[in-house]
């Protein structure tokens, strides 16, 4: 059965930093692309960053020198770094794996709040 797992969310004030893990369970991990995604409420999911299977790495504007994303292969653990948050941060985090299929996690919440 394939899992993505995500954990790592929480709450945190204006300027702090967090770590998300993505931990997969049934996929060959080293074969697909990994992608970080978030949801705010009332708003569409967005695509915050994405590691290919060669180890490329994109990131969208909003996060770009602020978060940075990782893969362990080993571990079969996706990683995003998140540093510098701001309350617009705030929103559901997913992680999807593709390769030939697409699979998400369940999400993790993070709140950034004075």
């Amino acid at each position: 059965q394939v899992q993505l797992v995500e954990s790592g969310g929480g709450l945190v004030q204006p300027g702090g930093s967090l770590r998300l893990s993505c931990a997969a369970f049934g996929i060959t991990f080293n074969r697909y692309a990994t992608s970080w995604y978030r949801q705010a409420p009332g708003k569409q999911r967005e695509l915050v960053a994405s590691i290919s299977s060669e180890g490329q790495i994109n990131y969208s504007d909003s996060v770009k020198g602020r978060f940075t994303m990782s893969r362990d292969n080993a571990k079969s653990t996706a990683y995003l770094e998140m540093n510098s948050l701001k309350p617009e941060d705030t929103a559901v985090y997913y992680c999807k794996a593709q390769w030939n299929y697409i699979y998400w996690g369940q999400g993790t919440q993070v709140t950034v709040s004075a």
